[in-house]
């Protein structure tokens, strides 16, 4: 049985979208146990789905609103239902925590309180962007570092590589570094060190390093894994929901235009659904929290029912391939590079 830890008044929306999501993966996952997280009062309000037999109701009495300071959620809230449904994941109740709340406080809190992997400096966010290819491109970070060094771009593939293996299957799949450029002079000081790291995992058997990619690569499926700091993953996140979003404007607007319009929209509208669909950004929501000691899975806070059911989908799929465990055995593996990639250089001898 695959247990999650679900904080049902996160984002948005809260409950109206969390617990019809959550109605609709027990639907589907005979194997599935939710901890549903939040204020008991509120839960109640719904016994259909508080006393489903695949759910038990965990109280918080608190809640952490989408523009609270991360101090505020993170030493004021202590009983919030974000802090709480973590906390599940680290007394071993459940395998996985999901939330759709405020970013910096689900990483804030999730690294409080599950600590960092050993060997990770800093955890990341990592998610699929769509691609041509019909599948996604993991991107990270998409947000979580805006400042990274070599070293912190070298364990963000690493742990890409895990989180890809495990849900897809793919032993070795390939890695790419985010540049202005595929040719290997071309980047900043920053880009051009990360490369000289990767492909040094890739000598050592650690990392199947493809090269250097451009922004269009991640979506023609160049690679399966993309790597960046955190600003420039933010930005190609945010214009990868916005590509969605137009389109479906588009579409809903030719449909409201004069008669011979409506006709020819009528006419392209199975092949303008089918791309609104592969691009569509809730069909790849649930961003996972990379290099903790346990899952954590991020829902984009404005998720509806279905974008948020996608979120417990990849939270149930990570449990289920023992991420975490791929997670600390590839970082096992590469320590020795990693290691050896934190130490500062030697100082020049030269007179």
């Amino acid at each position: 049985m695959i247990t999650i830890a679900v904080d049902c008044m996160g984002g948005d929306h809260g409950l109206p979208v969390t617990l019809p999501a959550c109605a609709d993966f027990l639907a589907s996952h005979a194997d599935a146990h939710l901890l549903l997280v939040g204020l008991p009062e509120a839960l109640a309000a719904h016994p259909a789905l508080a006393n489903h037999p695949r759910c038990t109701v965990v109280p918080a009495h608190e809640v952490v609103a989408m523009d609270d300071p991360v101090e505020v959620a993170l030493r004021r809230k202590k009983d919030s239902s974000m802090r709480v449904a973590i906390t599940q994941v680290k007394e071993g109740r459940a395998q996985a925590a999901v939330s759709a709340g405020n970013t910096g406080a689900l990483m804030a809190i999730a690294r409080y309180v599950l600590k960092t992997l050993d060997g990770i400096d800093r955890p990341a966010i990592a998610s699929e962007l769509p691609n041509q290819k019909g599948a996604g491109t993991m991107v990270l970070d998409l947000g979580a570092n805006v400042d990274c060094t070599p070293h912190h771009l070298l364990q963000f593939a690493v742990m890409g590589s895990a989180l890809v293996a495990a849900v897809s299957g793919k032993e070795q799949p390939s890695v790419g570094l985010l540049n202005v450029g595929e040719e290997v002079i071309k980047g900043s000081e920053v880009i051009k060190l990360t490369a000289d790291l990767l492909r040094n995992a890739k000598s050592s058997g650690d990392l199947n390093f493809f090269g250097n990619v451009e922004g269009n690569d991640i979506f023609k499926g160049t690679v399966d894994i993309v790597v960046c700091d955190g600003f420039v993953g933010n930005v190609a996140l945010k214009a990868s929901e916005g590509l969605a979003s137009m389109i479906g404007r588009f579409i809903k607007e030719e449909f409201s235009r004069s008669w011979w319009r409506k006709i020819t929209a009528l006419l392209a509208y199975p092949v303008l659904s089918a791309f609104k669909n592969r691009v569509d950004h809730r069909r790849y929501n649930g961003a996972a929290l990379l290099g903790l000691r346990g899952l954590v899975f991020k829902s984009h806070g404005s998720a509806d029912a279905f974008a948020f059911r996608n979120a417990l989908d990849r939270a149930y799929d990570a449990s289920r391939n023992q991420l975490l465990a791929q997670v600390m055995a590839r970082i096992a593996h590469a320590a020795p590079l990693m290691a050896a990639a934190s130490k500062p250089p030697a100082p020049s001898t030269e007179s």
